[in-house]
């Protein structure tokens, strides 16, 4: 922890959302990559603080498993919703009650507030000394938002103003409230026990916590956001939008000025949860979902949706789709390949035009130029095989594996029925179907042999026009001869 880490960070996430329309929580609702509530723990966590809770309520079990789907983070359960001081005493009882030091209390529907703002808003409310520090913006349009009312000797808060409570002067100021606090925690625990209900809803407000300590002789402060944008919330559909629109922007800034080529950030979706080296581009049309990975001087696009996904160095992806795969460094994926989860593509290998491939490993410089679909199946290194290929994977009970070994030569529409083994240096003919194992350094032919039936058309097709051409051409040669 550093020296302005907080004691706690606390995040309202216990309301239910009505104006989103949805069966699923506000809180679950997604955005590049991570839930509303889920970025807003990551921006709390970037300021290491001592302790961080998440107040749940409506649907207090699903957001509760979201948020220990991946690293635990500990709860408090408010189990009806009378108000945000309510929220927050139920954050601190989970903590034990009062604690000293500072406490910040964030919304859980806040997803584009990023740690910077909040560790500035802790270093404020710390170099101010004050009781509450209040995170506020300077909007253009400030209506309908509670205005921050300022001494204007000291700069302290002397009150936050209501929009349909505030004098023509006061709606002129455009400083409002975010909703966002820092608390020394010690007052804040007292002054929660002092907080009333009788207010037309009949809850306990956060924003009372500010009177009180203010008549009580405590200082109220205000740290100002850089940006506006930061402390907008989250109620229906329209400003989810609104908000992945803003979030991927400031994604696709920090890529670019990180190395990353974006051809068509317009076009361009990145999730918060992906990285990236130098030199990588993205051409327009693509999606980097997940915990993707651009290595450096990997290409991708235009047109892919790239999820879950290790792209290696100097690696190309061309109008294709790839799911929890691997793509090995100088690899060549496209264009319309399908690579399914499982999927590892060695170095200098190639999964080509209209080519599927699920929980298989090709070797380094094997290609799979096109046509064809790799399931369950290991293949050695510097293998080609032949078009309109198929690993015949399912008996319609279970799955089962193929293996093919290093420099094969599979010919064109080949059917490998698994289980089944190919040896090193193996050539298949065209049109076998493999399904007996075969030796190293075999030629394997599988296939039935042609027989022509001279005049079939003419006797079981009289009339058609594939036989009145047939006889056309017959009585052509025969008056060449």
């Amino acid at each position: 922890m550093s020296a302005t880490s907080p004691a706690a960070v606390v995040v309202l996430a216990a309301g239910e959302g009505t104006r989103m329309k949805s069966k699923t929580p506000k809180v679950l609702h997604e955005i590049s990559g991570r839930s509303l509530v889920g970025h807003v723990v990551a921006a709390a966590r970037e300021l290491d603080p001592q302790h961080l809770v998440v107040v749940v309520g409506h649907a207090s079990e699903q957001v509760t498993a979201h948020l220990n789907a991946g690293d635990a983070v500990r709860t408090a359960f408010q189990a009806e919703q009378n108000g945000t001081g309510h929220a927050v005493r139920m954050g601190l009882e989970e903590l034990g009650g009062n604690v000293e030091g500072t406490v910040i209390v964030v919304c859980g529907d806040t997803p584009l507030l990023s740690g910077e703002t909040l560790g500035a808003l802790a270093a404020t409310h710390a170099a101010d000394a004050n009781a509450v520090t209040v995170l506020s913006a300077d909007v253009p349009d400030s209506t309908g938002y509670g205005r921050i009312v300022r001494d204007s000797a000291t700069g302290a808060v002397t009150e936050i103003v209501e929009h349909k409570d505030a004098t023509d002067e006061q709606r002129a100021i455009r400083e409002i409230n975010s909703g966002v606090f820092a608390f020394d925690g010690r007052l804040l625990g007292d002054a929660l026990g002092k907080v009333r209900t009788d207010n037309s809803q009949g809850e306990e407000y956060l924003t009372d916590v500010l009177s009180i300590l203010r008549e009580a002789g405590h200082r109220v402060g205000a740290s100002v956001a850089g940006d506006h944008r930061e402390i907008l919330g989250i109620n229906n559909r329209l400003q989810l939008a609104q908000a992945r629109r803003l979030l991927n922007e400031r994604l696709l800034e920090r890529a670019m000025l990180a190395g990353v080529t974006v051809v068509d950030p317009a076009s361009t979706l990145i999730d918060a949860t992906v990285t990236y080296e130098r030199d990588a581009v993205v051409h327009p049309g693509t999606q980097l979902l997940g915990t993707t990975h651009l290595a450096e001087d990997s290409e991708v696009g235009p047109n892919s949706r790239i999820e879950n996904t290790v792209v290696g160095a100097g690696a190309r992806v061309d109008n294709s789709v790839t799911l929890s795969a691997e793509i090995g460094a100088g690899a060549l994926v496209g264009p319309y390949a399908y690579l399914r989860p499982g999927t590892r593509l060695g170095a200098k290998a190639k999964a080509g035009t209209y080519v599927e491939m699920k929980n298989a490993t090709i070797g380094e410089g094997t290609k799979v130029p096109h046509l064809s679909y790799v399931g369950d199946a290991t293949i050695g290194d510097h293998t080609n095989i032949g078009a309109a290929s198929v690993f015949v994977n399912y008996d319609g009970v279970a799955k089962h594996h193929t293996t093919i070994g290093s420099h094969c030569r599979t010919g064109s529409d080949n059917m490998f029925v698994a289980p089944v083994t190919v040896g090193d240096g193996v050539y298949t003919a065209a049109g076998s179907v493999i399904t007996k194992d075969v030796p190293a350094g075999s030629l394997a032919v599988a296939r039935g042999q042609q027989r022509n039936i001279e005049g079939w058309v003419a006797r079981k097709r009289p009339g058609s026009a594939a036989a009145q051409a047939a006889q056309a051409s017959s009585q052509e040669t025969d008056g060449q001869s």
